[in-house]
């Protein structure tokens, strides 16, 4: 017996196609406790929520399940072994997700059927004949197209929950051009690429419709189809009948499928409370189980987890059910990854028609590698050559789009006919790079996001392979695409050098032939897809996915967005530095000649040893393998310890040049000509800490404690009208290192708020607050911020121009005073030493490479920067979750004040100057919240932010 009556309602749920919704239309979650992949899990959770919430105010069900598909082996493989045989393998991290959200269908005591050798949607298309035959009702909650065909109007119709939407007949013929009873003739002729079904070539949906509301149905079609008047159409009706027909067998839902599980086990009914909480609590979904206690009045939730089991330790069990339940196969074939390149396999796309075909395989399987060729590395002012895309393992292909004739040659005849318009490949391709339901695959992907959104298309959603490598071995080795290549894939890419040429005979890449350009392209994007093969997995299996997903991925569109506002400069107050500082270095030229006794060049470091070690015998000197006498930094910061004049004078002079050549000289030269501002690059995997740098130009190392430095910052302004801010973070290292070492004085002070370099002073040097002398506060500064660098006597003796005796004094009274730094050093370098790697309070791992070196030159500096990542880390990674949540913040209080610079702790805005008091608060606000809620700090985290027309009086 079914169960079913008359005037029941039997709703049906396609839960696979539920779920992958879920996946799609959410960021990634995880859970904390574990790194477990939920995210899929708590949207089928929210949209099951909303379903049963929805129905209890309109139609009221009587019976209500959820069904799966059981796995990718059914009666159709056997009458067509090709059939959903080009389907990618599902995500990875959604295969541990697919027994959770079986157990949340439980949970929310709704039955779930699913049946080895069907598809859900024979399941669906059998309880819909069963409910019509029974005199039921039956709502079937999917917008899948093949369902369409089961439709009747007032006995069974389709309800799209994501757009609150049904399908009757009427949206049914508007679908396909044919009534309901009509679809799956319709799809035989058609066929459908995603499932593999071949179908009639050339027929498509239109002319399918066409052709069945003039012959009727397939079997009167394929018999009459003699008497088609278009002879291409008639040929190929005559020639794929059989294809038609195996088509039909395919797409025809199985309404007599052998279920075990009956209509009667289905009757609407209110979960058990404890079973519901006890799940949402175990997979840590706080706000659904919120929301579950308020409506059904369950105290002490926590308690209930045991009576479900998915706690932490359970994972092994929720994977392994995963592997056995046939849907596995997310994990990409190594040996697929790892067979050899195939340059010949690559296509060179030349016409829309090509490209469509690759847009479609993209969207089939729901990712591709992108890539992009220009003429330049400023992707503010590069041109556009080509792009190249990636599906699988040697299948890519390049787009060229710019290439020019080069030496007066045609490039494979008349450039126009080898290559698409730039305007018409990037309208083909704008859908794909914005398809939420399309993951775009690259390598160091903001350059090419920049690219794209310099021509109104933004990228989303990402994977980036260099940030996936960085998160994984940081401080292992470099996360160039070569590097990576040839590591982990045994195999050296083509270089740039060998398709552009060297030196004078290097060329820009529109002037490469199109041939070469597409095995080096296609090339990249083949490589980038299989990185990402080898790499995604891994951020979930070594518990690093949260530290990608919340700390890089999300920051790079930030960055981009920084890139393209630029930041304005005065070249004229450039101009009047550049001068005065040549004549602070001519005047720093005449009296190092003076005290040399002799005139030579300044700057020829082999002149400069010869006077100070051969000529003035100042003894400490030390040469190169080559035999000079090397004057590099440290050695003339030593000497100048030492109280020589000379070298002082040449480190002055030295620092005025370095201003000069790489700042008042070369700032002026990288204003964008469009634009009339300075656009920098940050490159987000260069410091092993988490760290950015910035290049072309480097606005990290402008100096902001000397008055060069200083007079640098005042040239960068805002426009007229408006202001920049400034909001830097108040000694976070300190605040930090506080925190992580537990040091209570230390603690106390900053809750105090004390000046922390005095309270130092006056605990080692016994010294009052009170009328403290510059010079002791000075020493104990260089302490306090050298502790954390893990500075030797050596190093800080040098730092104050003391003795190492009373530098070692120093640095002992400091251990004595605040015990507890010396356990938290000590406690890190073993760590480092047993794992090879110490880990920011965000989860970012940083490896230290020579911690067990045996050259103790190499293993102490390796336990110095042991000792420093976890701090300079932590701060790395506040501020990227402040510039994360930045944006959202602005716009969100309705202003349109643009983030531009970060500077190590610093982050710099534009704004109007109407705005400019709720700037600054807002940034405060986000800058000293950007722990919460992850990591709680001991420490209260402070920011101070100012607004001025330059930036040096901003900060």
């Amino acid at each position: 017996m079914s169960a079913l009556q008359k005037g029941d309602h039997l709703y049906l749920i396609d839960g696979s196609g539920y779920l992958f919704r879920a996946y799609h239309a959410l960021p990634p979650l995880t859970r904390k406790s574990d790194g477990l992949p939920t995210g899929a899990v708590s949207g089928y959770c929210n949209m099951l929520w909303k379903l049963i919430e929805d129905m209890r105010d309109g139609d009221k069900p009587t019976h209500l399940a959820v069904i799966f598909d059981a796995g990718k082996h059914t009666f159709r493989n056997d009458i067509y072994p090709e059939y959903k045989a080009n389907r990618p393998p599902p995500p990875e991290d959604l295969i541990p997700q697919f027994p959770l959200v079986r157990d949340a269908t439980r949970a929310f005591g709704v039955a779930c059927v699913e049946l080895a050798g069907y598809e859900a949607d024979d399941l669906i298309a059998t309880y819909a004949r069963m409910a019509r035959e029974a005199g039921a009702r039956c709502t079937i909650v999917s917008s899948d197209k093949d369902l369409m065909q089961l439709v009747v109007d007032g006995e069974v119709q389709l309800f799209d929950g994501m757009k609150n939407k049904r399908i009757g007949s009427a949206e049914v013929m508007e679908k396909f051009g044919v009534p309901p009873s009509k679809v799956v003739d319709v799809q035989s002729l058609a066929g459908d690429s995603t499932d593999n079904v071949p179908g009639v070539p050339g027929i498509g949906i239109k002319t399918a419709a066409e052709l069945i509301n003039t012959f009727g149905d397939l079997e009167s079609l394929l018999a009459r189809a003699g008497e088609i008047k278009q002879p291409k159409r008639r040929e190929t009706l005559q020639t794929n009948v059989e294809k038609a027909r195996i088509s039909q067998k395919l797409v025809k839902l199985d309404d007599h499928a052998a279920i075990t599980e009956q209509p009667d086990g289905f009757i609407v009914r209110e979960p058990v409370p404890a079973d519901l909480i006890a799940f949402l609590t175990a997979m840590e979904f706080s706000t659904l189980k919120k929301r579950a206690i308020s409506h059904y009045g369950v105290g002490d939730a926590d308690a209930m987890v045991a009576e479900v089991g998915l706690t932490a330790e359970s994972n092994k069990q929720v994977e392994a059910s995963a592997a056995a339940s046939g849907e596995v196969g997310a994990v990409a074939d190594r040996t697929a990854i790892l067979k050899p390149i195939d340059h010949s396999r690559y296509e060179t796309v030349t016409n829309p028609e090509r490209l469509d075909a690759w847009i479609a395989k993209a969207r089939a399987q729901g990712y591709v590698c992108v890539d992009t060729e220009t003429t330049s590395l400023d992707a503010m002012q590069a041109r556009l050559c080509g792009v190249s895309l990636a599906v699988a393992p040697n299948e890519a292909c390049y787009v060229p789009c710019g290439h020019v004739p080069a030496g007066g040659l045609d490039l494979m005849g008349s450039p126009d006919l080898v290559q698409m318009r730039e305007s018409v490949l990037l309208g083909q391709l704008k859908m794909l790079l914005e398809d939420r339901a399309v993951l775009k695959i690259g390598q160091n992907l903001k350059y090419d996001y920049l690219i794209f959104l310099q021509r109104g298309i933004r990228i989303a959603p990402f994977d980036d392979t260099m940030l996936m490598s960085y998160v994984l071995d940081a401080g292992r080795q470099g996360h160039g695409m070569d590097e990576l290549s040839e590591l982990h894939l045994s195999h050296k890419p083509i270089s740039f050098s060998d398709v552009a040429g060297k030196g004078r005979e290097k060329v820009t890449f529109d002037c490469v032939g199109v041939a070469e350009a597409t095995r080096y392209s296609a090339e990249d994007a083949d490589v980038t897809l299989r990185l990402w093969m080898l790499l995604k997995p891994r951020l979930m299996a070594e518990k690093k996915r949260t530290v990608y997903e919340t700390l890089e991925r999300p920051l790079m569109p930030v960055l981009a967005d920084m890139e393209r506002e630029g930041v304005m400069i005065d070249p004229d107050l450039l101009r009047r530095l550049s001068n005065d500082f040549a004549t602070d270095m001519a005047k720093l030229e005449e009296e190092i000649c003076k005290l040399a006794g002799e005139k030579f060049n300044v700057a020829s470091p082999k002149q400069l040893g010869e006077i100070l070690f051969d000529k003035m015998g100042i003894p400490g000197g030390q040469k190169t393998k080559t035999g000079a006498w090397s004057t590099d930094a440290g050695i003339l910061e030593d000497l100048a310890a030492q109280g020589h004049d000379l070298p002082q004078k040449v480190l002055d002079w030295r620092t005025l040049a370095k201003l000069r050549g790489t700042y008042t000289d070369a700032l002026p030269t990288f204003i964008n000509p469009q634009t009339g501002r300075v656009h920098t690059s940050y490159a987000m995997a260069a410091a092993a800490t988490g760290r950015l740098a910035s290049t072309d130009p480097n606005l990290q190392n402008i100096p902001i404690r000397t008055a060069e430095g200083r007079k640098i910052r005042q040239a960068f302004i805002a426009p007229a009208g408006k202001k920049l801010i400034s909001a830097d973070y108040s000694q976070i290292e300190l605040r930090l290192f506080a925190h992580i070492a537990d040091i209570p004085q230390l603690k106390k002070a900053f809750a105090d708020g004390l000046d922390i370099h005095a309270m130092t002073a006056s605990e080692i040097f016994g010294v009052p607050v009170k009328d403290m002398p510059a010079e002791v506060r000075r020493r104990a500064k260089a302490i306090n911020f050298g502790i954390i660098y893990g500075i030797s006597a050596f190093g800080l003796a040098a730092q104050l121009g003391i003795a190492r005796g009373e530098a070692d004094d120093y640095i002992k009274k400091y251990f004595a005073r605040f015990p507890g730094i010396r356990d938290y050093m000590e406690t890190t370098k073993a760590f480092a030493r047993e794992h090879g790697y110490v880990e920011t309070l965000f989860g970012r791992r940083v490896h230290i490479r020579e911690i067990a070196s045996k050259v103790p030159g190499l293993r102490g500096g390796a336990e110095r920067a042991a000792i420093n990542a976890p701090i300079q880390g932590t701060a790395a990674d506040i501020i990227r979750r402040a510039m994360i949540r930045m944006p959202d913040a602005l716009a969100a209080a309705g202003l349109k004040a643009k983030m531009l610079l970060q500077v190590h702790d610093e982050l710099v805005f534009e704004a109007a100057g109407a705005e400019e008091e709720t700037t600054r608060t807002i940034a405060k606000k986000v800058m000293e919240e950007a722990n919460l809620p992850v990591v709680p700090l001991s420490v209260k985290l402070t920011v101070e932010a100012r607004a001025a027309d330059n930036w040096d009086a901003a900060h």
